[in-house]
């Protein structure tokens, strides 16, 4: 289900400062400085096959600053994963759950594995075949 802003704001509310050690230094700055990073599985039932949905969710992930993958699948629904900063990620879903490409239809957007990370598990956002 999409996410409710009520929800984005209470959860913001209750950041718990973090204590790494070690080679995750990087990785704490980057988090200090954008938020803590946040992953999240996705997948968008609706018109979103044959619509340039993958080139536009591509693009938009890269607009915004997060990364993952967008893939077709064989049920006509669009899949991924998105990872970055908790605030990105969440305007990545919300895009997802609302805007879409310019010819598709998003009937609904489920989300699913979605929690906080210590280290990106991407360097880019693409598509995959």
């Amino acid at each position: 289900m999409c996410p409710l802003p009520l929800l984005a704001a209470s959860v913001a509310a209750s950041r718990i400062p973090l204590r790494l050690l070690g080679r995750e230094l990087a990785t704490a700055a980057a988090m200090s400085a954008a938020g803590r990073l946040k992953t999240v599985d996705y997948e968008v039932f609706g018109r979103v096959q044959g619509v340039c949905f993958r080139m536009y969710t591509e693009g938009e992930a890269k607009k915004i600053g997060v990364v993952g993958w967008v893939k077709n699948t064989s049920k006509g629904t669009v899949t991924g994963q998105v990872q970055g900063p908790e605030e990105k990620v969440d305007s990545m879903m919300s895009w997802l759950c609302k805007v879409g490409s310019p010819s598709s239809r998003i009937d609904r957007t489920n989300f699913s594995n979605e929690k906080f990370i210590s280290k990106l598990d991407y360097s880019d956002f693409s598509i995959r075949y």
